[in-house]
């Protein structure tokens, strides 16, 4: 995953609970499979475009989180308690 003020960690923190066994699955293989990071990064930002190999529902969520229409401030990462709390 990214190093450095990740959009995939935020994304992660706000989606995850509501995303269903298919999304996951698809997530899981976004971030795990390409070789390298900046990669997805260049597709979420638009700065490339996406391979047919990665372009899903999951992608066009990532890319729409990374436009940051609320103009929120992301400047670090989240914190990881939120990977251990019992789904919602």
């Amino acid at each position: 995953m990214f190093t450095h003020l990740s959009p995939c960690s935020l994304f992660a923190k706000e989606n995850l609970h509501r995303m269903s066994e298919r999304q996951l699955n698809l997530y899981d293989r976004l971030i795990n499979e390409p070789s390298n990071d900046w990669d997805i990064y260049y597709w979420a930002t638009e700065a490339k475009p996406t391979p047919a190999a990665y372009e899903s529902d999951v992608m066009a969520m990532l890319r729409e989180f990374t436009k940051n229409k609320n103009r929120e401030q992301r400047l670090r990462q989240p914190d990881l308690e939120y990977l251990f709390e019992p789904p919602r």
